[in-house]
């Protein structure tokens, strides 16, 4: 498992490797406290935090552990969010996804599909990783809702799991796919894809 930042690209949105230079577009996407609320990292209500954000997400990608990236609109060439390969554990080949958010425009649409598409592919075919995981806070049914309907296994609630910034302690959900059910997956993934491209286009799902 060599970790090394790299662009991957899709047909709708793009993931690169985060940067400083994306601080101050991320803060005028992610400014809703919304964003925040499930986060272990308390609210981020201004630019300077924002960047506190970026710069920590830099420092844990230095140490080997996290992955981040920005969430790059294609079209528009706009940062519209941020996500990350992270608790990478070598020994074990195996990872999680996580810290995925979204600005408001763009939640509900193929962005996060894609996002989580690229992210596994890297996972299971460049990095040849044999388990990537998902974990989501037990309060957060519309993540949960998502993780499912990509067709990751729920497999269990670990309580009080974490201490969040305002004290609450949080019990989380956590969610795997293995890599033998990849291809499975990766199939079912690109027909999700493929769908809402046609409808992008003007075209059925079937491309006629």
């Amino acid at each position: 498992m060599d970790i090394q930042p790299v662009t991957l690209v899709g047909r709708f949105i793009r993931l690169e490797p985060l940067s400083l230079d994306h601080a101050l577009p991320l803060w005028e996407m992610g400014n809703e406290p919304g964003i925040w609320a499930y986060m272990p990292y308390g609210v981020i209500d201004s630019p300077v935090k924002m960047r506190g954000w970026v710069e920590e997400m830099l420092r844990r990608q230095s140490k080997g552990t996290d992955l981040p990236f920005a969430i790059v609109d294609t079209a528009s060439g706009w940062p519209i969010g941020a996500t990350r390969s992270m608790t990478i554990e070598r020994a074990h080949r195996s990872l999680e996804i996580g810290g995925t958010w979204l600005g408001a425009s763009f939640r509900g649409t193929l962005a996060n599909t894609e996002s989580k598409y690229l992210l596994l592919q890297h996972a299971f075919e460049s990095l040849e990783c044999i388990r990537v995981q998902f974990r989501t806070d037990l309060r957060n049914e519309r993540s949960q809702k998502a993780l499912e309907r990509l067709g990751a296994v729920r497999e269990a609630v670990l309580r009080k799991y974490t201490i969040m910034p305002d004290g609450y302690q949080r019990s989380s959900v956590f969610y795997s796919v293995i890599d033998d059910e990849w291809p499975q997956m990766k199939a079912r993934l690109e027909e999700m894809l493929n769908a809402e491209y046609g409808i992008r286009n003007g075209k059925n799902p079937r491309g006629e």
